[in-house]
Formats: structure tokens, C-alpha cells, sequence
């Protein structure tokens, strides 16, 4: 309207119609109509008119209008488009054919396809997200690839490129590694952490398998590599929302960050190893990280180091090394066999006909019940002896075999002197009766256990009493104790010589 009005002023002070072209910037022609459908709709040209009328006398109302009402059913048009074009095989054009169906008259398709995009533009909107120091790790995986070529062979390697940002700092982190599996996910991490020098509170990450079993909006489930990861650094993995890919829309823009910083200046140059192509790229990221900011002296390293490194967390002694996992069923005797190397390791005997789950690595086995550890032993890898059993793991009565077998006979001397001189000597007779001193430590023990029976001093007053005769066990010392002789006076065995007869034949006639 306004220029309308200076078109206007220009024509009432006499100007020429080409000078006010130049003037205004408006073509002659438009000048011209203007100018004709105001003098057709006002009986003189006059300025003093309100932006209505003036709009009412320069253009029709009834294209007006039209335009108006096209453009409407254009837009509710657009409303299902929106939704149509996330499926599969659907294309613009396609929605185009569609739309001149119904609307015969309507835009074509160069003009459709301005106005749909102006329309999508405008419902894209995006929110500002503010990130606190040594709140998040991000961490992707860049779309391209980097390569080395095999000196041996000359065949081209493709490498996967890791990519991170503390998104607080923007400090960023990129590694080449051979694939996206599980152990050089594990690598990577652990590289991040040493690079970054600390642990955030989470690390973001999207639904690679790698890392999440099932994908859901609110509870993704992780795979044990995580859950392993997560329990050794001190920390907890979070996942983004399947199909959005803004959630983690810092580290997607720092993929192309690497591109541009990182993969460009490298275009050129050949690699023999993923060590030397990792040496390259870590030089340039170094340079990327202390380069200043467009606009400013401060770059990403500085930020981390004035505000974010003392907020993170502090790294364990040593990395993460993966343990594997297996599922096994408690025997009988109370211990799992580990599948790789064929040895046993016990839990606690209440645990017998379960199963459970083994984590083992190269120095450590760990078994859990549900989610509770129930034992932990040191891996051996000792080839005398594949069984590994805790003490407290047995059963008493299996307990008191272990310790009677590991006895020896200054141990069992020892524990019969506590009761007496008496029970000392019959315990001296009864571990030299045999030449199999299992038998003889079983006979031993059984005879101090009746102690707990029949009373120490019982016991003593018992194996004075058997000590009169030529051959004592345990056998004899139970009996006396069980007949009560023991409380009898004691009958030497010289009281009662044995008669001199013909028929009995002395120790002579043995020799």
C-alpha cells in the first residue's frame, strides 16, 4: 500500500511514468495498470484514501479471493500430505497427481512442490537444548568410511569411523576401527574415556545392535556388553527415540564437522595400517579441538579445560575388558563347568539343579543368580586340578570330610593330648594300627569325636582302660564307653596268669 501511495504521489506532482519506474523499482506496465484501475474506480487519483480502499481499488477482490480460497484448500491439501510422504514409495509427485485430480485448476507442479516445502519449513521448527558440564557423552557412527591399504597385499581396507562430543564443551573425539561389533565398540569407548579423561553421568547413543537389544521410546534394553560397561565405569547408557535422529542432533553435526576437518584434509594420503591412519586422524582432531571458535579467541579445548574436565567423573584403575557370558545348570555337586577350558567352580550348595549365569574373563569368574552374584572366584588355569571349590559352599558333613583328609598325624596327636595322656597313647596305637592312614586318621577322629558324646574325662578314663589290651581301635574304646566299663575298676591283665597245661604252647614255639 504504501508504495501504491507513493505511485500516486509521484503521478499527482507530474512525474513521468518511467521516472517513477526507477524510482520505485516497479515495471512501467505495472505502473500503468495501477494507475488505470484507480482512475477507473475513484473519480480522482487522490492519496487521502485508507489502506482498504485503496487495496479494494488496485486489485480485483474477486481474484482476490479466488487465490485465497485455492491457497486454503492447498494447505489442507499439504495437511495430508505431510503424513503420506513417510511412507514408503509415496513421492511428491505422486501427491501432485493427486491434488490436480481433485482440483483441476489448481497449482502446477513447480509451484507445488515451493509451496509444500515453505509449509513443511515452517512446521520444522526445533527448540534450543542447553547441556550441563559432565552431564552427557554422545556417540555415533559416521556415515563414510575411512580406508588403509594392506602394504602385503594392496587391498583397500574400509574403516568405520567412531565419533563423540562432550556436547557442554563441544570437544569432539573420532577413531578408525575395522568394524562395528563388540569388541571394537568396547575399544572405542574406551579410547573416548582416556581421550576425554573422565566419565560423564551418561552416554548417548543411537539403536545400534551393538549396543541396544530392543528399541523403545521409554525403556530400550541394552545388550550385557553395556550393562557391563556402564557397571565398570560408573555410569549408565541411554538411547535415542527409533527414527529421531535430533535427539542426538549435537554429534550428528559433528560428523560433518570430522568430514570437513578430519576426512578432507586426509583425501590424499595413504595409510598402511589402521594405527597410522588412527595417528593422522588424531593429529587432526587436535586441530580441530583447539581451533577458535568463528567469531572468537576461545575454542572447544578451552572450554573443556576451564569447565567441564573438573566435572567429570575419574576413570578406574584399569579398562573395561569384556567379560563373556554363558548360561549354565548347577550340578549335583554344587559347581558349574566353565565352557571354555572345561573347569569347575563352586557356588553354594543351595543353589544345586539351578541355572544361572556365568561372566567370566581371563582372570576373574562371577555367577549370579537372577541379578545377585552368588560366587567369585580367580580363573585358574591350573591343568592338575579342574575343580575350584570354596569351603563355604559346602555342606557341613562335606566341610568336616575336606578338613579329615587334610589332617595329618601331629594334627590329630595335638587335638587328642587337649583330652589326655591316656587318649594321646591310644590315639598314637590306633594311627600306626595300618599301612592306609585315611583309614586310620577316619578310625582316630571318630574315636575323639565321642567326646562330644560321652564327656572328655569319660573318654580318658576309657582309653586307660583299653590301653591294658594288645590291640586297640575305635571300635573298643566305643563299646567300653557304651557298656560303662569305663566307670568300673580297672583289671590288670597280669592279675589272671593264664595255667600251665600241655596244650598251651608259649611264644617259644613261634619263633
Amino acid at each position: 500500500m504504501e508504495q501504491l501511495k507513493q505511485i500516486l504521489q509521484l503521478k499527482n506532482d507530474g512525474v513521468a511514468i518511467r521516472e517513477i519506474s526507477r524510482r520505485t523499482g516497479i515495471s512501467r506496465n505495472s505502473i500503468k495498470k495501477y494507475l488505470s484501475r484507480l482512475e477507473q474506480s475513484l473519480s480522482a487519483v487522490v492519496i487521502d484514501l485508507s489502506n482498504q480502499q485503496l487495496a479494494e481499488a488496485a486489485y480485483d477482490t474477486k481474484t482476490c479471493l479466488s487465490a485465497i480460497e485455492r491457497r486454503q484448500v492447498l494447505i489442507k491439501h499439504f495437511t495430508y500430505a505431510e503424513n503420506e510422504l513417510k511412507k514408503t514409495g509415496v513421492t511428491r509427485h505422486l501427491l501432485w497427481k493427486q491434488y490436480k485430480e481433485q482440483q483441476p485448476d489448481g497449482y502446477n507442479y513447480s509451484q507445488y512442490c515451493h509451496y509444500l516445502s515453505m509449509f513443511l519449513k515452517k512446521k520444522d521448527v526445533v527448540m534450543h537444548l542447553h547441556y550441563d558440564a559432565g552431564d552427557m557423552i554422545m556417540i555415533d557412527f559416521a556415515g563414510k568410511k575411512m580406508s588403509y591399504v594392506y602394504s602385503d597385499s594392496g587391498e583397500i581396507i574400509e574403516c568405520q569411523v567412531f565419533i563423540s562430543v562432550l556436547p557442554h564443551s563441544g570437544l569432539i573425539f573420532c577413531k578408525a576401527v575395522h568394524t562395528q561389533n563388540t569388541y571394537d565398540f568396547i575399544d572405542c569407548i574406551n579410547a573416548m574415556l582416556k581421550f576425554y579423561q573422565g566419565v560423564t553421568l551418561t552416554i548417548l547413543c543411537d539403536n545400534l545392535k551393538t549396543a541396544v537389544v530392543r528399541c523403545d521410546k521409554y525403556e530400550p534394553v541394552f545388550t550385557d556388553t553395556c550393562y557391563q560397561l556402564s557397571d565398570h565405569y560408573a555410569t549408565t547408557f541411554s538411547a535415542t527415540r527409533p527414527y529421531k535422529p535430533r535427539d542426538k542432533a549435537m554429534v550428528e553435526r559433528c560428523v560433518n564437522i570430522v568430514y570437513t576437518h578430519v576426512y578432507a584434509p586426509l583425501r590424499d594420503r595413504i595409510f598402511t595400517s589402521l594405527k597410522e591412519l588412527n595417528y593422522a586422524m588424531h593429529e587432526q582432531l587436535k586441530q580441530l579441538n583447539d581451533k577458535p571458535y568463528k567469531g572468537t579467541s576461545y575454542s572447544r579445548m578451552y572450554f573443556y579445560e576451564q569447565h567441564e574436565r573438573a566435572k567429570l567423573k575419574p576413570l578406574p584403575a584399569q579398562i573395561f575388558i569384556l567379560k563373556k557370558c554363558a548360561i549354565a545348570t548347577v550340578q549335583r555337586n554344587y559347581h558349574i563347568q566353565l565352557p571354555e577350558d572345561h573347569h569347575y567352580y563352586s557356588v553354594h550348595y543351595s543353589y544345586a539343579g539351578k541355572k544361572v549365569k556365568v561372566l567370566f574373563d581371563n582372570k576373574t569368574v562371577e555367577i549370579y543368580d537372577q541379578h545377585s552374584r552368588i560366587a567369585f572366584h580367580l580363573r585358574s588355569y591350573v591343568t592338575q586340578s579342574a575343580y575350584h571349590t570354596i569351603a563355604e559352599h559346602m555342606p557341613s558333613n562335606h566341610q568336616l570330610a575336606i578338613n579329615i583328609k587334610g589332617w595329618t598325624k601331629p594334627d590329630m596327636l595335638a587335638k587328642a593330648r587337649q583330652v589326655g595322656t591316656h587318649t594321646a597313647q591310644v590315639a598314637e596305637h590306633i594311627l600306626s594300627s595300618s599301612i592306609y592312614p585315611e583309614q586310620n586318621y577316619k578310625s582316630c577322629y571318630g574315636m575323639l569325636m565321642l567326646q562330644k558324646t560321652f564327656g572328655s574325662s569319660r573318654l580318658e578314663a576309657a582309653c586307660a582302660r583299653a590301653l591294658g589290651a594288645p590291640r586297640v581301635n575305635y571300635t573298643m574304646i566305643k563299646n567300653i564307653l557304651h557298656a560303662g566299663l569305663d566307670k568300673q575298676q580297672q583289671i590288670s591283665w597280669d592279675d589272671n596268669p593264664l595255667p600251665k597245661h600241655d596244650n598251651i604252647r608259649g611264644a617259644d614255639n613261634y619263633q
